[in-house]
């Protein structure tokens, strides 16, 4: 999925984008000890990785934290958000790589619990991890906003309830509050399809294994059939089924990892799967973005909860499915933009559309 979003890159090239001067910042680490997670067991002296760009200003009221998609790292949003749809003249931007995505402790990096020894984690997991690099670590305890694309947008519908007073806006993208059966369906099917693979070993393989059928499985529901049929012609094709079968340059126990997280998302575990009951709790303002032809990540959960917060719903309506936010990239920006800056006002119930 990391390569998919740098179609916002692409349509930067030829669209409008923030013209920000901002400086590309090193990968930076930090240790945030035994990290206990949900499950009960422990992740061993809990590393994450972070970027950060801007500065804050005197009042420290403009950090903005964005969260990484399944299968990315802050490297990729580096090369797609920072400066484009987050302008690091205005805002001090922190980006953290989620736990399992092969930068912050994860099966291929871990020493102490490598491979599938290492623990199986949760979205709130993830929460955590973030929320102690950001105060033990940063000595950050409240932030202007957080938001992310895809699992960044469930990770950020998680912190709007674990830790509702710690920013003032949210901005979940092509996200969830809680995975649909068909959202299920890909995931457990993904799942499924890895470790029936023989090339999989169980999760003892060396390299970086072909394994097609999550690779084609993954590379079909990110976008929708009319967005393939008009953007690869048939004579192509070969070459294209090729590059879809092919990994995506991310180990696979990380996407094991990290699928199961998604699979268990669900950001109304504690009120018995009721979005209305949760919704209670959520005191930050959020804007929320779906894309209606959505095929990794049903809108429905997302679009339920606008309307249960009277929060400002952002549609993204085009065929390319999942990979809306790049296909739409003006839109996102300007609803972005317009969301974070300190005059906005947020109307109830309100839907941008073409």
């Amino acid at each position: 999925m990391r390569k998919i979003f740098f179609l916002i890159i692409v349509i930067c090239a030829t669209t409008p984008c923030l013209q920000a001067q901002w400086q590309i910042d090193k990968q930076q680490f930090a240790s945030i000890g035994d990290l206990p997670l949900q499950s009960g067991e422990t992740i061993l002296d809990c590393s994450m990785g972070y970027r950060t760009y801007g500065k804050p200003n005197a009042a420290k009221n403009n950090i903005v934290l964005f969260l990484t998609w399944f299968s990315g790292t802050s490297k990729d949003i580096e090369n797609s958000v920072a400066g484009k749809l987050i302008d690091t003249n205005s805002y001090y931007l922190i980006v953290v790589d989620a736990l399992g995505d092969g930068i912050s402790s994860s099966p291929s990096n871990s020493t102490r619990q490598p491979k599938l020894s290492f623990p199986v984690f949760s979205i709130s997991d993830m929460v955590e991890s973030q929320y102690r690099l950001l105060t033990k670590n940063l000595g950050i305890h409240h932030l202007l906003a957080i938001g992310g694309i895809s699992m960044g947008g469930m990770q950020s519908f998680q912190w709007a309830v674990t830790y509702p007073d710690f920013m003032n806006k949210i901005i979940p993208i092509v996200g969830s509050p809680q995975l649909t059966s068909n959202d299920l369906m890909l995931w457990n099917g993904e799942l499924d399809a890895m470790q029936a693979d023989t090339a999989y070993h169980q999760g003892n393989y060396n390299g970086l294994p072909t394994i097609a059928s999550v690779s084609v499985m993954h590379r079909l529901a990110v976008a929708t059939p009319a967005y393939y049929a008009n953007n690869i012609p048939r004579s192509q094709f070969d070459s294209f089924f090729m590059k879809s079968s092919a990994p995506q340059g991310f180990d696979w126990n990380n996407w094991h990892r990290q699928l199961q997280a998604m699979i268990g998302l669900d950001i109304a575990k504690n009120d018995g799967g009721s979005l209305e009951k949760v919704s209670k709790k959520i005191k930050a303002k959020l804007m929320i973005i779906t894309s209606v032809q959505d095929h990794m990540v049903n809108p429905i959960p997302a679009t339920k909860m606008a309307g249960l917060l009277h929060a400002k719903l952002v549609v993204l309506t085009s065929d390319c499915g999942h990979l809306a936010p790049g296909c739409e990239s003006p839109k996102l920006f300007a609803a972005v933009t317009q969301f974070l800056a300190p005059s906005a006002k947020v109307s109830k119930s309100s839907a941008i559309k073409p």
